[in-house]
């Protein structure tokens, strides 16, 4: 049930003290809600101790990750830099591809001979060119120097038998399938072969491939690199997470580089080492450099003993892994209870802190929201306010006070002064509003532009009419002065009431006074007061209806010329046409203009209708004998662009 606007009034002291009053206990409520919040979290942290202790495993487990990738990172960038290395050499070879000389397969020697004392752990550096790109150097030419088992550096002899070939070597046959090419082609860059046996070196290696190409993208030859697999042994041994923890390297042959090798149980570790090889685990051919995969833990039971396994792929085409022992694990959970202890503590004060934070804002949010309700210029309730005032209301009389001459105030003294006219304004109003019995209990609010409104008690007509006449006889009588500068200022109402009635929305009261107001400009009166007999707002509404039809028969150009034609009485011929306007609706039904001439000029499109009349008159008469006539406004005339777009139309017809 909706109040009388007398009861709202009644109840308004009320809310305003009771606002005051919760503005100012607003912080001391949100901190208690605060410090409640933080309680229960508390209490909830201890009645979930064993939950806990379940995070903190996983938290173990995430921290075994993380040194997992850091072993993994440290693999990967030893082998980048391995990578580094060979393309370095492929640049030399592309280098000496392009150098000429009797001496060149002893420059290209000695360099190789160079880098290979160069990169330490390498045992082997060669370039295998291709057939023709050395002419000099005769067929078969393809530099490999080595170190040998007591240091030495060895070359490698070409022979009859071809094993200088690059097709023959056992890195070929390891690195390189079928289709190398086509993967190089698509962005492999390098090619890894598993750990095997070298006999000119006498040591497990793993060789490096890199194709050689010239600026224009020419496959020109192979640069590889052998490096000694104990590196990355020791480099895998190096890894330790806890103390029972084992790390692995396993290559595409599996092949197993292990840290388990220096086991002090070498039957669990070779258990282990079988147990490995026997897990499912995804396929880690060699991915593109830099390329890694990432893989969730996996379990593995040998001899009555858990581990966690962690394993991913490298660049090289190898799975490295590493396994921790459950005990291990779980043994670190009770120093780390006393460290989520701590971690609570410390969450709890950075949540008090955070809070005081909050409380902070969003007193400045409800400051704000109240703002949002009112007019910065005149302090005045805004719009927004009014609309809800209206919904709260049942019952009432709203009086828009529209301000005449605004826009010259504006234009002559300035914007300082139409702002200040506007606080004075609002200021006199509700003084003598203040003084009028009827309106001791309305509210002033301001709207947009030069603009207020008045909402207070239901009002009879009779009894308005003589406030509204005091009120305009004041305002006309102000005066006010701006830099020594007089200015009278005066006003235009428009008044609409209401008494209960359900059925009307809250907005329907604002939009009888708009109206009202716009009856009152558009018939020059002071003020004007809604009346529903007077079926304004039917006439709106067609108004409405015909600029959308005027609209849309624009679109569709449906606005076409009929001709009168005017007879000679003393020949009784044709002596010329007058040109009239008619639109067809979307039926196809004839429109008079008398039915739409007036929504034309509100709309302002009578310029437009002009310039379509004369197109289509001027296309029909381009080539006949008759004389014709178009109507043209007072407006049209005194129009430079349309009547210089007719003068134009006059010279381009030759009418």
């Amino acid at each position: 049930m909706k109040l009388s606007y007398r009861s709202l009034r009644r109840l308004a002291g009320l809310r305003s003290w009771l606002r005051a009053w919760s503005m100012q206990s607003i912080n001391g409520l949100l901190l208690l809600l605060v410090l409640l919040f933080a309680a229960a979290m508390w209490v909830l942290s201890s009645l979930n101790l064993g939950y806990s202790q379940r995070a903190l495993a996983d938290l173990r487990g995430t921290q075994i990750e993380g040194i997992f990738r850091s072993g993994l990172n440290q693999i990967i960038a030893r082998q980048q830099k391995l990578e580094l290395y060979t393309e370095g050499l492929s640049r030399i070879g592309e280098i000496y591809s392009q150098a000429r000389g009797a001496d060149l397969a002893a420059r290209i020697e000695t360099e190789l001979a160079t880098v290979l004392q160069d990169f330490h752990g390498a045992t082997g550096v060669g370039i295998w060119y291709l057939d023709g790109v050395l002419p000099s150097t005769g067929a078969g030419y393809n530099p490999y120097r080595y170190r040998g088992p007591d240091g030495t550096l060895g070359r490698l002899e070409a022979a009859a038998d071809g094993r200088a070939d690059y097709r023959q070597q056992l890195w070929f046959e390891l690195a390189l399938s079928d289709e190398w090419q086509a993967r190089a082609a698509a962005g492999q860059r390098f090619f890894w072969t598993p750990t095997y046996y070298n006999p000119l070196s006498d040591s497990a290696v793993v060789t490096v491939v890199r194709p050689i190409y010239t600026a224009d993208h020419q496959l020109i030859g192979l640069a590889t690199t052998d490096w000694e697999a104990e590196q990355i042994i020791d480099l895998v041994s190096r890894v330790e997470v806890t103390p029972g923890s084992f790390s692995y390297l396993i290559d595409s042959n599996n092949r197993k580089l292990s840290s388990l090798s220096r086991s002090d149980d070498p039957i669990h570790a070779q258990h282990l080492l079988d147990a490995l090889l026997s897990v499912q685990r995804p396929d880690y051919s060699a991915p593109l450099a830099g390329e890694t995969q990432r893989f969730e833990p996996d379990r593995l039971q040998v001899d009555g003993r858990e581990y966690v396994l962690y394993f991913s792929g490298t660049p090289a085409g190898m799975l490295f892994g590493v396994g921790v022992p459950r005990n291990e694990i779980d043994a670190v959970l009770r120093p780390m209870r006393n460290s989520n202890n701590r971690i609570l503590a410390i969450t709890a004060l950075v949540m008090l802190l955070l809070s005081g934070y909050l409380i902070y804002r969003i007193s400045g949010l409800v400051r704000e929201l109240r703002a949002s309700y009112t007019d910065e210029l005149t302090g005045l309730p805004n719009r927004t306010r009014l609309l809800q005032d209206l919904q709260r209301s049942g019952e009432g009389t709203l009086m828009l006070i529209n301000l005449d001459r605004f826009r010259e105030i504006n234009s002559l003294f300035g914007h300082a002064c139409g702002d200040q006219v506007l606080r004075n304004l609002s200021e006199l109003i509700n003084d003598f509003m203040a003084a009028e019995e009827v309106y001791r209990t309305a509210r002033l609010y301001r709207q947009p532009g030069a603009e207020f409104a008045l909402l207070g008690p239901f009002v009879p007509t009779g009894q308005i009419v003589p406030v509204l006449r005091r009120l305009g006889s004041f305002l006309q009588n102000q005066k006010m002065v701006w830099q020594e500068q007089e200015i009278g200022v005066g006003a235009t109402l428009g008044v609409a009431s209401r008494q209960e009635q359900p059925q009307e929305q809250p907005g329907d009261l604002l939009s009888q006074a708009t109206l009202a107001l716009r009856q009152a400009r558009k018939h020059s009166h002071n003020y004007q007061i809604y009346d529903a007999g007077q079926g304004v707002e039917k006439r709106y509404e067609q108004n409405l209806l015909w600029a959308q039809r005027i609209k849309e028969a624009l679109q569709e150009d449906r606005f076409e010329p009929w001709f009168q034609p005017i007879r000679d009485n003393a020949t009784g011929r044709v002596a010329k046409y007058e040109c009239l306007i008619r639109m067809r609706d979307a039926d196809g039904n004839v429109a008079s203009p008398g039915m739409f001439l007036d929504v034309v000029r509100q709309l302002r499109l009578g310029r437009q209708i002009t310039r379509i009349v004369v197109e289509k008159c001027f296309a029909v008469f381009k080539d006949q004998p008759w004389e014709f006539s178009i109507n043209l406004s007072y407006a049209d005339i005194l129009d430079p662009e349309l009547t210089a777009f007719i003068c134009e139309r006059l010279r381009e017809s030759g009418i």
